[in-house]
């Protein structure tokens, strides 16, 4: 099965997306995890004001298989973190890449972006 990976995003080995926008990195989990993950029926909250360093436990998301936590893939801090997946964990499901995002990052090292996999990165990546 093939797997949507989006353009102009940044993508984790612990399976990831970043959005980037100014200073602030929107995280999600990629159609891949979810996929994986199975049906979501929690999806934990972070805490705003927080200090994450990258790869850091971030939050746990719960399906009917599994629970997983989900990771910061750069430092910096929680700014915002997506109230309506918290109360329709379904979400996560039906729009990984849009409503089903989870937390906003305030970026404090752009240098650790280079870490990250571009959209063909992650498609390799996955495919290993």
């Amino acid at each position: 099965m093939a797997y949507k990976v989006l353009e102009g995003l940044y993508y984790s080995k612990n399976d990831e997306w970043v959005k980037v926008e100014g200073d602030v990195a929107t995280v999600g989990i990629t159609d891949y995890a979810q996929d994986k993950l199975g049906d979501v029926v929690y999806v934990g909250e972070a805490n705003v004001g927080k200090k994450v360093k990258k790869e850091d436990a971030v939050i746990t998301v719960e399906s009917v298989k599994a629970a997983s936590d989900i990771y910061a893939p750069v430092s910096g801090e929680i700014v915002e973190v997506n109230k309506e997946v918290i109360s329709d964990p379904s979400l996560l499901n039906k729009d990984p890449y849009g409503v089903g995002w989870l937390f906003k990052i305030k970026i404090e090292n752009p240098e650790e972006l280079k870490d990250l996999m571009d959209a063909k990165g992650y498609e390799e990546y996955r495919k290993e």
